[in-house]
């Protein structure tokens, strides 16, 4: 994993739950071994594509153990601890921390929508209370606030702020953070894309890895994307890349995630069954489309 802190690929793993809506951490560990063994230098668990607005509270620690100790050293394990509550983000926080993950993952605030003064309280609490390096979900389509570029740089300066997960949508942007991060001296704080079907333009912007949710299925993929372009070979990404869009679309388009990726990973024989509510599992329509987006690449 050269030159970035967690690594270039980094799976935001799925929850498998039973059919009573439990989390069921012996498939939640055989997942976690299979990312790794399949592509992915790092995991973030219990994050949006976790469901973690929907994973019980007391199953989060749990969830959290398993996983750091089913991969070991062999991956980076980041926690999905932020919430809309900044007390609530701070105490799941400090048990992950104490847990022994590698860094925690803490979402702006959702649909409270708080000002960028407020974002920047929110994040600076979590982080003084963390033992471990912060990473920075910025998604404005799910939470409805940007952390906005001068918020970004600011909050760049603590010294557990470490990265941020990108999905705002917009490779310029992406740019301009880049280079105002730089241009305050922060040029250790990395950026990850937070959108799969826009990895290459985020990589040619400033990004240095992916936290992504379709390297379940095709984190070897992204991993030669990863080399190609670190060894100059930028019509092989490309190629790759292209290849590989009308799959990432589907996975991110056709329903809400992570429905149609657990699809997928089913379709796969990894069994993490279905979404829990409020989220369903794909249509017989939905599925016809996963399926053929998978034939498409090769993957069934």
């Amino acid at each position: 994993m050269p030159g970035t802190r967690f690594g270039e690929v980094i799976t935001a793993m799925v929850t498998p739950f039973r059919d009573d809506g439990s989390v069921d951490l012996s498939a939640a560990r055989s997942l976690a071994r299979h990312l790794v063994e399949h592509g992915s230098d790092g995991l973030v668990v219990c994050g949006t594509t976790g469901e973690g607005p929907t994973v019980a509270h007391d199953d989060k620690p749990a969830l959290f153990e398993a996983v750091v100790e089913e991969v070991g050293d062999r991956a980076h394990v980041i926690a999905g601890t932020g919430t809309y509550d900044t007390a609530e983000s701070i105490a799941l926080t400090r048990t992950a921390s104490g847990i022994g993950v590698d860094a925690c993952l803490v979402v702006t605030p959702y649909y409270s929508k708080p000002p960028q003064p407020g974002l920047l309280a929110h994040f600076t609490s979590v982080a003084d209370a963390s033992t471990v390096p912060i990473v920075i979900y910025d998604i404005p389509g799910r939470t409805g606030r940007r952390v906005e570029r001068p918020t970004m740089v600011e909050l760049a300066g603590h010294e557990r702020i470490v990265a941020v997960k990108d999905a705002v949508g917009d490779a310029s942007e992406t740019a301009r953070l880049r280079a105002d991060l730089d241009a305050a001296g922060r040029h250790d704080f990395e950026i990850y894309c937070g959108d799969d079907v826009l990895l290459l333009p985020l990589l040619a912007s400033g990004a240095i890895g992916i936290i992504s949710v379709s390297s379940h299925i095709v984190g070897p993929h992204f991993k030669q994307i990863f080399a190609a372009w670190a060894d100059g070979k930028i019509d092989e990404a490309r190629r790759i890349f292209i290849e590989l869009t009308p799959l990432l679309n589907t996975i991110m388009t056709v329903t809400a995630s992570p429905i149609p990726i657990k699809a997928a990973c089913n379709l796969m024989g990894l069994g993490v069954g279905d979404p829990k509510l409020p989220l369903v599992a794909a249509t017989p329509g939905e599925l016809a489309v996963i399926r053929s987006a998978m034939e498409g690449v090769g993957l069934l």
